[in-house]
């Protein structure tokens, strides 16, 4: 078994206590962390290798709680548009040229940019979801893949078909990196005849549901219009809450009902700052759901409308915006933000029995963080600096699953020049 001993380094640890745990070693044996302990004093471990991080912090890795990581292969395609036109007139024609390998290497391309921004784990919903798991295991990311369905195509039926023996054929595998869904794509694309068949299909399967909901003002009020009831209250009547996990996002526009219903059912709530910004869909009411005392995870949603998978600029923005938008400083402080990137959608993907914090007994997924940058001196406060200043290329080495796939900047699991030449000549064809 593989052990690893992280030394001297500043722990931000996410627990219960919210503990910052300066000069420690972290202890890592085979997927799990071991033990932490004043720098000096860990009990030897046999055939461990030692990683100096003096001068680094160690945060739990990012869980990105919400994306189509292929449209990597869109990033910049289709800007400054709404939502609707995007998908309709640019993002949906694209999509039809896609073949099951694109979606692979575009898969790729985006885990290659997370691990580099310290994200450990993310969870996608994308078409040829057997390319996207695939990607997960070969490049050793932890990853919630969904099986996709939209309900307007011809085939859905066939299509939710293939997503539950998906969910059910995949689940656990790469060590158990992999997990699975049921990715019905949103209330106003799936009929309920096939959201009940969704539902049946995940419990059936034993797996979760990830879902858009309530993204756009004109979704929430066609819903109201055409069924007399807001998407969340549709999909409460239908049942699709009482399944567990599920992971709705975005949640943007919502009623005080609304709101009260996803705390309730404890439903996890991706929200996405970024994404939401850019295609105009409006300002997530973070604070009444913290205060509702909802489950809130951060996502950067695609990379045709974000454009990157910066989990640490997703947890600025939500700092940020929430403070402009409720006129208030003390709104979305920079630890709430932080924890929402880690611990919080962990939750949101109810995967927090394993990641989202560094403690003993959880799995080793864990970023170290160069704070020896002018932009991070003086430490005055670790947890303002991580939110406020850090950057994507302060990552200097990742840990998942107990195993380096980065260390020093450099990707141990991933060829970048290969991912690169094939994602090149891939939209040559499409040219």
């Amino acid at each position: 078994m593989e052990s690893w001993l992280i030394r001297d380094v500043t722990v931000v640890t996410m627990d219960d206590a919210r503990r910052i745990l300066p000069n420690v070693d972290i202890a890592i044996e085979g997927a799990d962390i071991s033990g932490i302990w004043p720098t000096g004093q860990a009990p030897a471990l046999t055939g461990c290798q030692v990683i100096d991080a003096s001068g680094m912090v160690a945060i739990p890795g990012f869980v990105n709680a919400h994306t189509h990581c292929a449209m990597t292969l869109m990033r910049g395609y289709a800007d400054d548009m709404p939502l609707m036109p995007w998908l309709q007139e640019r993002i949906w024609p694209f999509e039809m040229k896609l073949q099951e390998e694109d979606v692979y290497w575009g898969t790729l391309l985006g885990i290659a940019e997370m691990i580099r921004a310290g994200v450990t784990c993310f969870n996608d919903m994308y078409h040829y979801f057997e390319a996207a798991a695939r990607a997960v295991i070969d490049s050793g990311i932890r990853g919630v893949v969904s099986g996709v369905l939209l309900g307007f195509l011809p085939n859905a039926d066939g299509l939710l078909d293939k997503a539950i023996a998906f969910a059910k054929e995949w689940k656990h595998r790469g060590d158990g990196r992999l997990v699975t869904m049921l990715g019905p794509h949103a209330p106003y694309t799936v009929a309920d005849a096939l959201l009940a068949r969704v539902i049946d299909g995940a419990r059936e399967a034993g797996v979760g549901i990830h879902i858009h909901v309530s993204e756009t003002r004109s979704e929430v009020e066609d819903s109201v219009r055409q069924f007399g009831r807001t998407p969340v209250q549709r999909l409460n009547e239908i049942g699709l809450f009482d399944v567990r996990p599920v992971a709705a996002a975005h949640c943007v526009h919502l009623t005080d009902d609304d709101i009260a219903t996803l705390a309730e059912k404890r439903v996890g709530i991706a929200h996405c700052p970024g994404s939401n910004m850019k295609l105009s869909s409006g300002v997530a009411p973070v604070p009444k759901l913290l205060k509702a005392g909802a489950i809130v995870g951060l996502g950067t949603d695609g990379p045709a409308s974000n454009n990157n998978l910066d989990m640490l600029e997703e947890a600025r923005l939500a700092a940020l915006l929430h403070k402009l938008e409720g006129n208030d400083p003390t709104l979305v402080p920079a630890y709430d933000a932080l924890e929402m990137a880690t611990r919080g959608s962990a939750r949101a993907l109810g995967i927090d029995d394993r990641v989202g914090q560094i403690r003993p007994g959880m799995k080793a997924d864990i970023a170290l963080v160069d704070f020896d940058q002018p932009h991070l001196f003086p430490r005055h406060d670790v947890i303002s600096h991580l939110v406020y200043a850090a950057r994507a290329g302060d990552v200097c080495t990742v840990f998942i699953h107990g195993k380096p796939v980065m260390r020093d900047r450099k990707l141990l699991t991933l060829d970048e020049g290969e991912i690169f030449r094939q994602v090149g000549e891939r939209l040559e064809r499409w040219a």
